[in-house]
């Protein structure tokens, strides 16, 4: 976890942290959003869209876009997963653990640090979720991804019965 938050719920976490979920975005294809069957939440790839609809764009690496610029992206990406995730369970509080992110980062060719942009995912899920939030996951670099979005990560959750 990237810093410890006292609040009783994941929401209340949330506003702590100065978050505030995104309206979901409208699916870009033939797809939903998440699928819950079962105790199992499984979350389609979020982008990196911000609430007022933008994208992080670019290529980590790159000259425009540093390792804070890849970081911020992928944090977006988590607050999409988190959206989605309250959308389907009514609640954060239901999310039993995060059990998997799988990241990916478009990324020049050169680029070496997915690990690090992850984690910006990775501690804005756990600072919101507390040990539930504390996860698997992988990140793979990407020559291109959807709409030129600079992340777009998937999650895998298991739910409260």
């Amino acid at each position: 976890m990237s810093g410890k938050i006292e609040a009783e719920t994941p929401e209340d976490r949330l506003t702590s942290l100065g978050l505030v979920l995104p309206p979901l975005p409208p699916a870009a294809g033939n797809y939903v959003g998440y699928v819950l069957t079962g105790n199992l939440l499984v979350i389609s790839g979020q982008l990196a869209r911000r609430a007022d609809g933008t994208l992080h764009t670019g290529h980590a690496g790159s000259v425009t876009v540093p390792l804070e610029a890849a970081q911020s992206a992928a944090r977006t990406s988590a607050l999409n997963i988190l959206a989605q995730a309250k959308s389907a369970l009514g609640t954060l509080a239901r999310i039993e653990r995060v059990v998997r992110l799988n990241g990916f980062i478009q990324a020049t060719a050169q680029f070496k640090d997915h690990a690090q942009v992850m984690n910006g995912a990775s501690g804005l899920i756990a600072d919101v979720l507390g040990p539930a939030g504390v996860h698997t996951r992988i990140a793979v670099g990407a020559h291109s991804l959807p709409l030129d979005s600079l992340t777009e990560i998937d999650a895998v959750i298991a739910v409260k019965a």
